[in-house]
């Protein structure tokens, strides 16, 4: 995308430019104006501690550690550079290593960032959380993660729309800076999730959600009667001795002789014996 300033009689496109080239340092600068304002990255954001890296046996820090109005973690990575590094790697460290807090830890950690007692930044934390006690605070313990870069490859974008698929929440913020005459301007956008689509991808994830528990359920039902059907059937056949149960829906036993396989399956509304048989090359099915 293009900036343009509006002049009398047509657009002039405004200069691009880069951080380096502005002398625009990560953790000097870039990160230093979105501890001051995070608004710019997300208007639900409150941020916790800068550098934050409370934990054993590690010297990682995070860049932004934030909480969330829905009373979640926020993890913040930020970076100057044109591709993002590997930055979506080093997130989701982050986000594991963080994902055990509690909210008590939280203000912990705030009242560190402030250099202040626990108590003196626990109502400020509830009044974000719009909320009148720790007891009415939702404590999820889920993390989102948002990156911050100048811009991001195509590796480190095609990661992130594929881990979103598989129920991780990471967000994709572009600082593009512009020169304009002695000011330097910055365009913030967010480019994964597309905002227009942001709410369809929640509602997809949810349903993800919802497919995956019910075929865990499912998957279930059909381990436990294989289960009980093996214990019940190993005194009467030895068809399925030493055999172990399975979460499909189908059931393989041999009958001790090479080429000839049985298969139990359960179908909708009833069930049945396969036998395949393989002679040569072939393999034929009753």
């Amino acid at each position: 995308m293009t900036l343009y300033r509006v002049s009398t009689d047509r657009l002039d496109p405004v200069q691009r430019t880069t951080f380096a080239a502005e002398s625009l340092l990560e953790r000097k600068d870039l990160q230093r104006l979105l501890r001051h304002d995070i608004t710019p990255i997300g208007d639900d954001l409150m941020v916790i501690a800068e550098e934050y890296g409370d934990w054993e046996e590690s010297n990682r820090r995070i860049d932004l550690l934030c909480l969330s109005k829905s009373a979640g973690l926020v993890i913040v990575e930020i970076k100057r550079t044109e591709d993002g590094g590997h930055m979506e790697l080093q997130a989701i460290r982050y986000a594991a290593m963080v994902s055990s807090m509690t909210f008590e830890q939280v203000v912990t950690a705030y009242a560190d960032s402030k250099r202040t007692e626990p108590d003196l930044v626990r109502d400020e934390l509830l009044e974000f959380l719009e909320v009148g006690s720790e007891e009415e605070v939702e404590w999820t313990g889920d993390v989102r993660i948002v990156l911050v870069s100048a811009d991001f490859s195509t590796e480190l974008t095609t990661a992130v729309l594929w881990l979103n698929l598989h129920d991780l929440e990471i967000t994709c913020i572009r600082l593009r800076p512009y020169r304009m005459g002695a000011e330097v301007l910055v365009d913030a956008t967010q480019i994964i999730p597309l905002p227009e689509a942001e709410d369809y991808a929640v509602k997809l994830r949810a349903q993800g959600k919802e497919k995956k528990k019910v075929l865990g359920v499912r998957q279930e039902i059909f381990r436990k009667f294989w289960s009980q059907l093996i214990e019940r059937a190993t005194p009467r056949t030895p068809l399925l001795s030493g055999r172990s149960t399975t979460k499909d829906h189908w059931l393989n036993a041999g009958i001790g002789r090479a080429g000839f396989t049985l298969s139990l399956v359960l179908r909708q509304h009833d069930a049945q014996v396969e036998c395949y048989i393989k002679l040569g090359a072939r393999r034929h099915s009753l």
